[in-house]
Order: C-alpha cells, then sequence, then structure tokens
C-alpha cells in the first residue's frame, strides 16, 4: 500500500468573521489553488449531497484546474441527511457531472454520533448497512463507503504516478543535463588560485572566439534554421541587399552624357576637339570621381548593416558567457568598439 499526502484544505469563506481579514475568501482560494494546481496532484472534491451539485465550491475550483476532470475524485457526503424521497444515484453513477474517475458515496459520523462516543468501526459497519439497504445505492453498495473509497485512492494514486512518471523522470533528466552543463562552465573556476583564475578567463575568451568564427565562418555546430544570421546575413547584404540599393540610384544617361561632353570641351579649352576614340584621361577621372560619391551611401548603408549583423553575432556568442555579467557586458563592448 502507497503512503498518501493528504492535504486537508479548508473550505471557501464567503464572510470574514470575528477577527478573520477582509479578504480571506481571496486568502483561502489562493492557497487551494496552490495545491490542486500541481499537475501530479490528485483533487478529492468533497460535496455533501444535501447541497445543489452545480454550486459545489469544490467542483468549481477542480473545473478551473482541471477541465477535463482527469484527476479530480468527486466524494458525496452526508447521503443519509438528504431530504425524504430524493436521492444522490445520479450523481453517484456519474451520469450528472460526469468525472474521469467518478464519484464516491461516504457516511460520516455525525455530532451526535461523536457525542454518543460512536467508535469508527461501528461508523463504518453502519456506513455499510445504509449502502445496503438502501433502495437507490444498493445496487452499488461494492462501490460506496469510506473503505472503498480508501481503496480506490490508493489505486488511483499507483496509476496516476505510472501515467506522470515518464514526463517527471524527462524533466529530472533536463534539470540534470542543465546542471550538469552549469557544472561544466564553473570546474575551472578557482576564486583563490589566481592562476587558475586567468587560464579559465582565456579559456572562455578562446571559446568566444571559436563560436564567434563558426557563426561568420558558416560551420557551426548548432545551425538557425528559423532565421538568417552571423556570415550568412553578411553574405545576403553583399549579394542582394547592396545590388538592390545601387539599382534604386537615380540615373540619367542624358544627363550624363551632356556632363562628359562639356568635360571634354573645358579640359581642351580654346583647342579645338578633335574626334577621338578614346576619352582624355582628365575628363574620365572628373566624371568617374562624381559617380563614385553617388556610391557614398547605399555602401555606407550596407557598412551599417554588416556592422549591426557582427554586433547581433557577437551577443548571441556571449551568451555562454551569461555566468560572468561584468565578463559579458565588457567583451562586448570591446569587440563592438573594434567593429565599429
Amino acid at each position: 500500500v502507497l503512503s498518501l499526502t493528504l492535504i486537508d484544505l479548508p473550505g471557501i469563506t464567503k464572510v470574514p468573521v470575528g477577527d478573520q481579514p477582509p479578504d480571506i475568501e481571496q486568502q483561502i482560494r489562493d492557497m487551494i489553488m496552490q495545491f490542486i494546481s500541481r499537475e501530479n496532484c490528485l483533487i478529492l472534491a468533497v460535496t455533501p449531497a444535501n447541497t445543489d451539485l452545480a454550486n459545489s465550491d469544490a467542483l468549481k475550483l477542480a473545473k478551473e484546474v482541471d477541465p477535463q476532470g482527469l484527476r479530480t475524485i468527486g466524494v458525496i457526503t452526508k447521503l443519509d441527511l438528504m431530504d425524504e424521497g430524493t436521492d444522490a444515484r445520479e450523481i453517484l453513477e456519474n451520469k450528472l457531472l460526469p468525472l474521469r474517475r467518478g464519484y464516491i458515496g461516504v457516511v460520516n459520523r455525525s455530532q451526535k454520533d461523536i457525542d454518543g462516543k460512536k467508535d469508527i468501526k461501528a461508523a463504518l459497519l453502519a456506513e455499510r448497512k445504509f449502502f445496503l439497504s438502501h433502495p437507490a445505492y444498493r445496487h452499488m453498495a461494492d462501490r460506496m463507503g469510506t473503505p472503498y473509497l480508501q481503496k480506490v485512492l490508493n489505486q488511483q494514486l499507483t496509476n496516476h504516478i505510472r501515467d506522470t512518471l515518464p514526463a517527471f523522470r524527462s524533466k529530472l533528466q533536463s534539470q540534470l543535463l542543465s546542471i550538469e552543463h552549469e557544472v561544466e562552465v564553473y570546474k575551472n573556476f578557482r576564486p583563490e588560485d589566481p592562476t587558475r583564475k586567468t587560464k579559465a578567463l582565456l579559456q572562455m575568451v578562446q571559446q568566444f572566439s571559436v563560436d564567434f568564427e563558426k557563426r561568420i565562418e558558416g560551420s557551426g555546430d548548432q545551425v538557425d534554421t528559423l532565421e538568417l544570421s552571423g556570415g550568412a546575413k553578411i553574405n545576403r547584404i553583399f549579394h542582394e541587399r547592396f545590388p538592390f540599393e545601387l539599382v534604386k540610384m537615380e540615373f540619367n544617361e542624358k544627363e550624363l552624357r551632356r556632363e562628359i561632353s562639356y568635360a571634354i570641351k573645358n579640359i581642351h579649352g580654346i583647342r579645338q576637339v578633335l574626334p577621338c576614340l578614346f576619352t582624355p584621361d582628365m575628363a574620365f577621372e572628373a566624371i568617374v570621381k562624381k559617380q563614385i560619391v553617388k556610391l557614398k551611401g547605399p555602401c555606407l548603408k550596407s557598412v551599417d548593416l554588416v556592422m549591426q549583423e557582427l554586433i547581433n553575432t557577437v551577443k548571441k556568442c556571449t551568451k555562454k558567457l551569461a555566468t560572468y555579467p561584468r565578463l559579458c557586458e565588457e567583451t562586448e563592448r570591446i569587440v563592438a568598439s573594434y567593429i565599429r
């Protein structure tokens, strides 16, 4: 038999009484939600049979965290106190408000029984007799009562552990890998040994250098499949973005021909311009220099884009230094200053 950890949570208090704080309802609700929100927790939603199931606070809260009723077990109490001619048969048969794990009815000791010193054994016998003798419950008496609830809880917990164990094991393994990675990062760090400290620093800087080179050269072991980055993005800037910026430049061929004509004539001065196959060097240089100046804007824009991508690559590479915030910040600052 598995050991059950039973957490008896209080019922919702609607109106503060005595020295209770004004927000007692919210405080109790928050405390309840803290426990029943856990995926590995079974919810025992207890509802008196002499109240409307639709108004059950326990089932309402359970439904908020377990909308499909996968880990909620309904417990119906006070079946012996229902009005004459009424019963909870439809509820216990899981027809009225179905739960995957169903409902179990119990009959507890009343205050009169407790005052009369009625022991647990006698109470269980009376409960058994009630279910066997009641016309609405006798056909399911073997699935009612406190002993059956105890048996079901043990069985349900066993099943629940079996169902959640794979995911729980996977989560633990993931946490273990994460911790092992952190240990690997810190293994060379010895604050009391300056030599080891310097060696660890050099190793981290060297690793940063290798990671940066891999991201630019495109030989990294962690390939980004969601977007272009690093060297690939820089390649795109040079071969797609820069040509596009050049194409966008305004170019007036007629104006250029006129400028060439003026340049040739101005270079010859008062001398007669004779027809020739080649443009004079001075005229050619003057025209080319003027056109090159127009390339400055697209070139500088492409340089800015490349610089920004290099800085982004630096930031991605310094993520491994996040354990040492000041080292990370200083590395980014120094490398970025060289890039700029």
